[in-house]
C-alpha cells in the first residue's frame, strides 16, 4: 500500500469515527488538528512550489512535515494521537531517503527516491492536511450531545 492510500483510508477511517460519534472531537482535538494542518503547510506547499525545489529541500520539507506529526502526536492522546500515528506510519519510508550519493561510502540503509517518490509523499502529506482541516473544523449536532456534556466536548 502507497502512502497515498494509507493516508486516504485513514482519513476515511476518522471521518466514519466521527460521523458514528465514536470519535467524539473536543476543542483540544480540534486545536492539535489546526496547529498541525498550519505547520504541515508551512512545511509542504502546493504542488508547483514543491516541484521547483531541489530534491534536497524537497526531503527536507518531508522530514520536516514527520517532525510537526511527532511534536502533535507528543501533545494529544486517544483517538488523535491514533490519527497521528498513522499517519507518521504512512510517511515512513520518508525516514529512509537519501537526496544526496554515497559516493562509495555506506549509507546506513538509506536509498535515492525517484521524482515519483516524492510527488507521491507531498501528495499524501496534502492529503493529511485535508483531513486534519476537516477535523479541526468539524462539529457535533447538539441533539447529539450527551446529558452532562458541552457541545464543544462533542
Amino acid at each position: 500500500m502507497n502512502m497515498q492510500r494509507i493516508v486516504v483510508v485513514l482519513a476515511e477511517e476518522a471521518e466514519q469515527q466521527i460521523q458514528d460519534q465514536v470519535w467524539n472531537l473536543d476543542s483540544s482535538d480540534r486545536a492539535v488538528a489546526r496547529e498541525t494542518v498550519d505547520r504541515l503547510r508551512d512545511a509542504v506547499g502546493p504542488q508547483g512550489v514543491q516541484d521547483a525545489l531541489p530534491q534536497i529541500k524537497r526531503l527536507e520539507h518531508l522530514r520536516e512535515t514527520l517532525a510537526v506529526l511527532a511534536i502533535s502526536l507528543a501533545r494529544t492522546h486517544g483517538r488523535m494521537a491514533w490519527f497521528l500515528s498513522g499517519a507518521l506510519h504512512a510517511l515512513e519510508p520518508v525516514l529512509r531517503w537519501r537526496a544526496l550519493p554515497s559516493d562509495g561510502g555506506g549509507t546506513f540503509g538509506t536509498v535515492l527516491p525517484s521524482p515519483e517518490d516524492y510527488t507521491e509523499a507531498e501528495d499524501a502529506v496534502r492529503r493529511l492536511q485535508d483531513a486534519l482541516a476537516q477535523i479541526s473544523t468539524e462539529r457535533v449536532d447538539p441533539g447529539s450531545v450527551h446529558p452532562g456534556q458541552q457541545a464543544d466536548e462533542a
